[in-house]
C-alpha cells in the first residue's frame, strides 16, 4: 500500500494498533506494538512481539530486550523514547508459539504498513535489522547466503545506514557462543554509531 502523505503519523498509528487485519491467523489474537515520531534518528526493525510483549504491551520487555539495550548501550529511557527510537517490528503482533521458538511473523504487515510509516520517519539516519525476516525484507538480494554471512558483512552495509544483527533471544545463545567476534568486534562500532546519534 502507498504512503498517503496527507495521513498524519498519529492517525496512522492509530490505525496499526487498531489493526485486526489477521485477528483469525493469531492465537492469542490481535495486540498490534510500535512505537514510532518523526524525530527518531534510530530505527529497529525486530520480528515480531513474543509472548511476554503481547501481555505488557510493551515492545521489547524481555530478556531479549534487555541483551539489545546492552548491545546498543542505551538505557530503558532512551529506548522507550519515541523521539530517539523507532520500533517498527515486521510483524506487529505475537504470531503464537512454534515448536522450537516463535511462529514467523504474519506476512502482512510489513506490506499493509510499512511504507506508509517509513514515510513519517524521515530522520531516521541509523536502521537496525534484526533477524532473518527483518534483513529479507529491508535488504533483499543483498543479503548474503546466511544470517551470519550477512552480520559478518556489517562493515558493507553500514555506510548505507543499515546495521543486520543477530536475535538478541536467549535462544541465540549457541549462535553467539559460536561467533565471538560479534560482541568483541561489532558490538563496540554498534555503540559507537548509536552514540554518533546523540540520543
Amino acid at each position: 500500500m502507498l504512503p498517503n502523505m496527507q495521513e498524519t503519523l498519529a492517525q496512522l498509528l492509530e490505525d496499526i494498533r487498531g489493526c485486526r487485519h489477521c485477528a483469525d491467523a493469531l492465537p492469542c489474537g490481535p495486540r498490534p506494538i510500535v512505537q514510532a515520531h518523526g524525530a527518531a534518528p534510530l530505527r529497529i526493525i525486530g520480528q515480531a512481539p513474543g509472548r511476554k510483549v503481547h501481555e505488557t504491551g510493551i515492545p521489547w520487555d524481555d530478556p531479549s530486550g534487555d541483551r539489545l539495550r546492552r548491545w546498543l548501550g542505551l538505557t530503558s529511557e532512551q529506548f522507550y523514547d519515541p523521539r530517539k527510537v523507532a520500533i517498527v517490528p515486521i510483524g506487529f503482533c505475537y504470531p503464537g508459539k512454534a515448536s522450537s521458538g516463535d511462529q514467523p511473523p504474519r506476512p502482512e504487515c510489513a506490506s499493509l504498513w510499512h511504507d506508509r510509516l517509513n514515510a513519517h520517519l524521515r530522520d531516521v539516519r541509523l536502521t537496525l535489522l534484526i533477524g532473518q525476516y527483518a534483513q529479507a525484507h529491508y535488504l533483499g538480494d543483498r543479503r548474503k547466503a546466511t544470517l551470519s554471512d550477512t552480520v559478518r558483512a556489517w562493515r558493507e552495509y553500514l555506510p548505507l545506514g543499515s546495521l543486520p544483527l543477530p536475535h538478541p533471544s536467549p535462544r541465540n545463545q549457541p549462535w553467539l557462543a559460536k561467533n565471538p567476534w560479534f560482541e568483541e568486534e561489532l558490538v563496540p562500532d554498534i555503540q559507537n554509531a548509536i552514540r554518533s546519534l546523540n540520543l
